[in-house]
């Protein structure tokens, strides 16, 4: 009877831990919704406002300067006022965004709508995996914490056909004046769902219990692990309090300054490895290889597919494998095929589908490995009294790379090449791999309060 029990209250726990992850992990979706509908739009706005090439470029990567922000500001915010709250406001800064990028007569105005949206989608890509993996049970944490970048994968695939489903909608003239206007405004609609759903949503109980709050933590904690669990965690995590009061200052200390490498190191080399160059240029690096326009935009939506059935292996996988695991594998992939589609633009050996296959490959090796792997990496590896900060400067940092890359990326494809360009993506990729092997611990089943406590034995 007693195991039977037992049983029952897991599966409750569960239950209770997935529904708020899901909740949470729409910030995931708004995320890959607004980084994508761009792609969509771009084309019939150059139109519209008569763009130079320049401003088609900021059109793209205004969003991103936003982003910056929003994660830079993120960790104090959420430390100081909670995690619900500040993921509250994130929402109601991406619907305006939605709608302000909507509705302007002017590039300026739009422009202005972007960044505020920015703020929003900077705040919940750093929060949304933190919030999850503070209520999560060590077990499950890995893919609940996945499931945000399934979320924002999901996104993207989903903005392709509710883009293609506009632009279908009537003639060139109506997309020049009034579809794109519909692509950003779509947004409006799973920023609302995502606002709504916060409020049935617990405050994270390790913020709690930060504030002095420990009985307002307790309930959370007791419909997460039972009654012995929940009581032993609330010691634990008071336990890792005791410390100094987390300040940036002790990130640089000997006991974190691995942590804050690893964090930050790994943010980086997400980036640097040319997904989003990918993912934002897949058309024109389809065109590199002789491919129609009709052909790329279909090899692009492929891509999407990939990158969302692979993420789905990588939830499956993240806590049965770990983490350290999924990033060697994923990185050695990634080096070989960059690799190859280096060597195949150089020989020109591009016709065919040998490019398109190893891009495939490329982007399913990301998907299973640093896409949502660095975001859990991220979220659990810094101790409960610094996370909020830290977690937002690692956020930032790959706010940052992605910004850096999404703008040297189309001149570099054109001065130095895509033979080149894709091998030092593979580069780039060989170094993620060895600053694995080296530096990046398995965090795989242990708590928070444990990982924490592994940085200090490393010190000593």
């Amino acid at each position: 009877m007693s195991a039977h029990i037992d049983n029952s209250s897991q599966q409750v726990s569960i239950k209770f831990v997935t529904l708020v992850s899901i909740v949470a992990a729409l910030g995931g979706l708004l995320f890959g919704f607004d980084t994508a509908v761009v792609s969509g739009a771009v084309g019939f706005m150059k139109e519209r406002f008569t763009l130079s090439e320049v401003e088609v470029g900021w059109a793209v990567s205004s969003l991103i300067i936003g982003c910056i922000v929003g994660a830079a500001a993120s960790g104090v915010l959420s430390d100081r006022f909670g995690r619900k709250k500040v993921l509250i406001a994130a929402a109601l800064l991406f619907i305006i965004g939605s709608i302000g990028s909507a509705i302007p007569d002017t590039f300026t105005g739009y422009i202005i709508a972007r960044i505020i949206g920015g703020l929003g989608i900077g705040i919940t890509s750093t929060l949304c995996p933190l919030y999850n993996a503070e209520i999560a049970p060590a077990k499950y944490r890995g893919r609940l914490v996945a499931l945000n970048q399934f979320a924002t994968v999901t996104g993207i695939f989903l903005v392709y056909f509710i883009n293609t489903s506009i632009a279908n909608h009537s003639d060139e003239a109506w997309n020049i004046a009034t579809g794109w206007r519909w692509m950003f405004g779509f947004g409006a609609f799973p920023g609302l769902v995502f606002l709504v759903l916060l409020f049935f949503v617990p405050e994270s109980p390790r913020w709690l219990i930060k504030q002095g709050r420990a009985a307002e933590s307790l309930p959370i904690l007791l419909r997460i692990h039972g009654e012995e669990l929940a009581k032993k965690e609330v010691m634990e995590i008071k336990e890792s309090f005791k410390q100094e009061n987390g300040s940036i200052r002790q990130l640089f200390s000997p006991a974190l300054r691995l942590a804050l490498i690893v964090g930050v190191g790994l943010a980086i080399l997400q980036q640097v490895t040319g997904i989003n160059a990918v993912m934002y240029y897949a058309p024109e690096i389809f065109k590199q290889t002789g491919t129609g326009t009709n052909a790329a935009l279909t090899q692009t939506i492929l891509v999407g597919l990939i990158n969302f059935l692979f993420t789905i292996l990588a939830i499956w996988l993240i806590d049965k494998v770990g983490r350290k695991v999924l990033l060697l594998v994923g990185s050695a992939s990634m080096t070989i095929c960059l690799a190859v589609i280096g060597i195949a633009f150089h020989t020109g050996h591009t016709s065919g589908n040998l490019v398109l296959v190893f891009i495939l490959l490329y982007v399913a090796s990301f998907a299973v490995s640093l896409g949502p792997v660095v975001w859990v990496i991220m979220s659990e590896i810094f101790p409960n009294r610094i996370r909020g900060k830290a977690t937002a400067i690692a956020s930032m940092a790959l706010w940052i790379a992605d910004y850096v890359v999404s703008q040297t990326f189309p001149p570099l494809l054109s001065s130095a090449g895509p033979a080149i360009t894709f091998w030092i993506f593979g580069i780039l990729s060989l170094v993620t791999f060895v600053f694995t092997m080296r530096v990046v611990p398995e965090t795989k089943g242990r708590s928070l309060e444990e990982i924490e406590s592994l940085w200090s034995a490393k010190k000593a």
